[in-house]
């Protein structure tokens, strides 16, 4: 075990992102298209949180167009320059799935204050 944590080490963000359940967040992801490369911007609210240490996730969500988009995003992949929080969600679920049923009003979230 203590391989895989030595190996795991040197790929681990000093500063993880701070990115909770309910939170309307901004991740600025790499791009790369041919020889250039640039900073794509995702807004949207962080419907679940996946595992922990190197393997942590968390999935965005967002109504573009009238249409959900969901992705996911590796906390710790070289990819994802940073997670700007928005607004903190209050929240009493650890996965927000319900919020794809909802639309409108319906699936807005109560701010933490």
């Amino acid at each position: 075990m203590d391989l895989m944590q030595a190996f795991t080490a040197k790929y681990v963000k000093a500063e993880p992102p701070v990115a909770n359940v309910g939170d309307t967040v901004r991740v600025h992801v790499k791009i790369k298209e041919g020889s250039r490369e640039r900073v794509q911007v995702f807004e949207g609210t962080v419907i679940a949180k996946k595992h922990g240490g190197i393997d942590e996730s968390i999935t965005v969500r967002r109504v573009s167009y009238g249409v959900g988009v969901e992705k996911v995003f590796p906390l710790h992949a070289p990819s994802v320059e940073k997670i700007e929080l928005v607004r903190k969600g209050k929240v009493r679920r650890a996965k927000l799935y319900f919020l794809r049923d909802r639309v409108g009003k319906g699936a807005k979230l109560k701010e933490k204050l």
